[in-house]
């Protein structure tokens, strides 16, 4: 039987280890290869139509779509959510119900954010509105907390504007930014913030079909959080990035900062009940699906192509979830021995989905296999064609009208109940 060919342009040894278990044949990106993870640099000059990459095989699979950036650049995160809320308004949907003060009853899950420079106006009057709340800066196309400063009085960003009220219009190569308002409650834990790192499969966008892994983990900041204004040059308060807090003399090498979604889980039950903790993780699985839903419409979903995006939510003290964004490349880099393990298992997941059997791909028949003993630690989140197929016509339109949501598809690829079901889509 012939082995797969595989190549990666990442020096990662969870990569690597599980090629070798697997007997897959390394090779070098410019040979005939079968399955390629690649960097974001890379699989963006595979696709480039100006570049002279041959058209890719119905035998080779890769880990980007050609447009990922469309749900990981955080500008354009945040654009797409916006005009997907508009389209669903303009057709007269459910889900774009407001509330008397007219935020989205149920849409309402990332924060209200402007990009800058465009938007630096719309920004201004917001800020003048509520001159008493903290915003948070970031740049639009980088990473690991590089770049991200708070502000709380409109002089700290005087450096954006010529005159205090507009915005130079020459500036071509000006970076965007976004700017966003601060989740100044955030929920604490011994007293410190923290967000959420989820891992979340996608296979296709059209028709759409996710998975969630369940080992996730919680990254804390090392030091107490303050909600004082004159500590929002402190970043080891504000930023859970982990590649941050390293630098912090508080860093704990050990834990690494981190703690296990099931961790969290018991934890906020035995605080909060498991009500409503069941409340908050079917809401974390909510805004996953709409926000995938939201990019499904501009992503090219290109048949050779999976992704597994990092996706960071923080929880505030009312337990309401938000998204901060979507990464492209979640970091496949160890800090811990428990950290180390948990990333080779995301891993061989993955591949067992993508590359059934470990067989050469087939992307005529991309990823059939979804049976449990396949997915591992992933269970299938959102599977639109087979809810389709197991809803009868009554249901389907019932569903399209609550806001074009079909059930949940469980690990055993039958539709959860209806109790379940309207838990956790309302």
């Amino acid at each position: 039987m012939a082995r797969v060919r595989c190549c990666t342009d990442l020096d990662k040894t969870v990569l690597t280890q599980n090629f070798d278990k697997r007997s897959w044949c390394s090779v070098s990106p410019d040979e005939d290869w079968n399955f390629y993870w690649a960097s974001v640099v890379t699989v963006r000059s595979i696709f480039n139509p100006s570049n002279d990459h041959p058209r890719l095989t119905d035998n080779q699979v890769i880990n980007h779509f050609p447009n990922h950036y469309e749900l990981t650049r955080k500008d354009l995160m945040v654009k797409n959510i916006k005009r997907y809320r508009r389209e669903l308004e303009k057709d007269g949907n459910l889900l774009c119900e407001k509330d008397d003060t007219g935020v989205h009853k149920y849409l309402d899950f990332i924060p209200v954010t402007y990009m800058m420079p465009a938007d630096y106006n719309l920004f201004a009057d917001d800020f003048r509105r509520d001159p008493n709340h903290t915003w948070i800066m970031k740049p639009a196309a980088r990473a690991q907390g590089k770049g991200i400063f708070l502000i709380n009085k409109m002089s700290q960003i005087k450096k954006w504007s010529r005159d205090g009220k507009s915005i130079p219009a020459a500036a071509p190569t000006r970076e965007t930014f976004v700017i966003s308002k601060y989740i100044d409650n955030p929920l604490l834990i011994g007293g410190k913030k923290f967000d959420l790192r989820l891992y979340v499969l996608v296979t296709s966008f059209k028709p759409l079909k996710c998975y969630l892994y369940r080992l996730g983990f919680g990254r804390f900041c090392t030091v107490k959080y303050i909600s004082s204004s004159n500590d929002i040059d402190n970043m080891f308060v504000h930023l859970t990035n982990v590649s941050y807090q390293k630098q912090s003399e508080d860093y704990n090498s050990i834990h690494g900062g981190k703690w296990s979604i099931d961790n969290l889980r018991l934890y906020l039950e035995g605080t909060r009940g498991k009500k409503l903790t069941d409340r908050l993780f079917d809401e974390m699985c909510w805004i996953i699906v709409h926000s995938l839903r939201a990019a499904s419409a501009v992503i090219t979903s290109d048949r050779h192509c999976f992704e597994c995006y990092g996706y960071d939510i923080i929880i505030d003290d009312n337990l309401k979830p938000w998204l901060i964004e979507v990464n492209a490349s979640p970091s496949l880099t160890s800090t811990t021995a428990n950290d180390r393990i948990m990333k080779f298992k995301l891993i061989n997941d993955v591949l067992n989905i993508v590359v059934p059997n470990g067989d050469i791909p087939d992307i005529r028949n991309k990823f059939a296999n979804s049976a449990p003993e396949v997915l591992g630690n992933f269970d299938v989140l959102y599977d639109e064609e087979q809810a389709c197929c197991e809803l009868n016509d009554k249901d389907y339109r019932e569903q399209k009208a609550r806001g074009g949501i079909v059930p949940l598809i469980s690990k055993t690829g039958m539709a959860l109940n209806k109790a379940k079901q309207s838990s956790a889509w309302r």
